[in-house]
């Protein structure tokens, strides 16, 4: 329940910011949504240290070596921070060209680079917290992050609606807001980490071998994660085709997917937990039965949040953006990501057992096929989009885009009913 609350968290605010920005018009909410691409794009690349030091913490916690586990997230910090730093100064130098790639209206374009270029600042606490997120997850602390979530994003909330509305800073105050509550979470869970690695007597001090091989174990999850990132960029790039109004409906649209996506991860992030200690404690029957029972929750998961997302979104619509035109391409589009919901809650929660168990390279492979398999789908809606009524185009994009999760449901699935993902011990090397 922590895991599920935290989660829930950063969409809901997310959420919130979107309709902070969604009242300054449909232009900026047009370019959040291409700013908020390229920066989930940015750090979505080293969601690895989130999800690899959750696996390997997990898995030394089960063998009995606590002071190890600290060690490896440690490794996962130090990594963060070095990256987080080249990725910020890139992504502020290149805020112009990356946000051109969308091809959104020169207006839109430039509210995108606005939000971007003060956003890069925030990247090296972005990916710190997952670091220490990730580190005590799989020491089963739950609460901790729930915690400086709330706190760190009700401040962002509080901090936007001054900064946007408040002093008129416009999308770069929302920017503004979110680089100062993702640099104090960051903070906050670095602490934490640091008082368990003091309590076990860890040195604190980097180990450059050891934060090389962590790298170096990242890179399925980096492979994998520029397939699923590729998968979302495409969209947005066939629905900025459709104009302002679409667009901005489709960011809606992917902001409500995210944060149902998020709440269903709360499973997923059990799954690497549980299984990961399992696995490491050698007990393959208890990683078998934790990842059933996941499995199922996953499935009912997806049919309560599909039920909630038709019975809520006349509500949803009118919270986030007062257009009309948005909010009725939006609804249509919101009834397919309903359906969706029931395969996606299998995706995520077997996603996460693989992920539990190291299984990094096979998810890899299992994305870049699902990857290649959306490539056609999605220049078949962008050709339609040239002569085809908006609305229907957004329509079918979203049905593309569950067809893209039920190719990652089959291959998840075939794995699963293998052993070969399920290797016991402290570690998978």
């Amino acid at each position: 329940m922590p895991a599920f609350l935290a989660l829930v968290a950063e969409p809901l605010y997310l959420l919130a910011d979107s309709a902070i920005v969604g009242h300054l018009g449909t232009v900026p909410l047009a370019g959040l949504g291409v700013a908020a691409s390229v920066l989930l794009t940015a750090s979505g690349l080293f969601i690895f240290l989130a999800y690899a030091t959750t696996s390997q913490v997990a898995r030394h916690l089960g063998a009995g070596d606590r002071a190890a586990a600290i060690s490896v997230g440690l490794d996962g910090l130090w990594l963060s921070l070095v990256i987080g730093t080249i990725a910020a100064v890139g992504l502020a130098g290149f805020a112009d060209p990356l946000a051109a790639v969308f091809g959104a209206t020169d207006a839109a374009h430039t509210q995108a680079v606005a939000y971007l270029r003060v956003a890069a600042a925030g990247l090296p606490g972005m990916l710190a917290t997952l670091a220490a997120t990730g580190t005590l997850r799989g020491l089963l602390d739950t609460m901790t992050p729930l915690i400086a979530s709330v706190v760190g994003l009700s401040a962002n909330v509080a901090l936007n609606l001054l900064f946007v509305h408040g002093l008129h800073w416009g999308i770069a105050g929302s920017a503004w807001g979110t680089v100062i509550a993702q640099t104090a979470i960051a903070l906050a869970l670095t602490a934490v980490v640091l008082r368990g690695a003091r309590a076990q007597h860890v040195h604190l001090r980097p180990h450059p071998g050891r934060i090389l091989a962590a790298a170096r174990d990242g890179i399925p999850l980096v492979v994998r994660t520029v397939a699923l990132r590729g998968v979302l960029l495409l969209s947005v790039w066939a629905a900025a085709h459709l104009g302002d109004a679409p667009l901005a409906a489709h960011q809606i649209v992917a902001t409500i997917w995210s944060t149902l996506a998020f709440a269903v991860d709360a499973l997923a992030i059990a799954a690497q937990a549980i299984v990961g200690r399992n696995l490491g404690a050698g007990d393959l029957a208890a990683a078998r039965a934790a990842t059933h029972t996941m499995l199922r929750w996953g499935v009912g998961s997806g049919v309560v949040l599909g039920a909630a997302v038709v019975a809520g979104q006349g509500a949803l619509l009118a919270l986030l953006t007062p257009d009309p035109a948005v909010q009725g391409y939006a609804g249509r589009a919101l009834l397919v990501v309903a359906a969706g919901q029931l395969v996606a809650g299998y995706v995520f929660v077997a996603d996460g057992v693989l992920m539990g168990a190291g299984d990094f390279r096979y998810l890899a492979w299992a994305m870049l096929a699902s990857f290649t398999a959306y490539l056609p789908m999605a220049a078949f809606v962008r050709a339609l989009g040239v002569w085809g009524e908006p609305g229907q185009v957004l329509v079918v994009l979203w049905i593309a885009f569950v067809a893209f999760m039920a190719v990652r449901m089959a291959t998840l699935w075939w794995r699963l009913r293998g052993d070969a993902w399920a290797i016991t011990g402290a570690t998978t090397r």
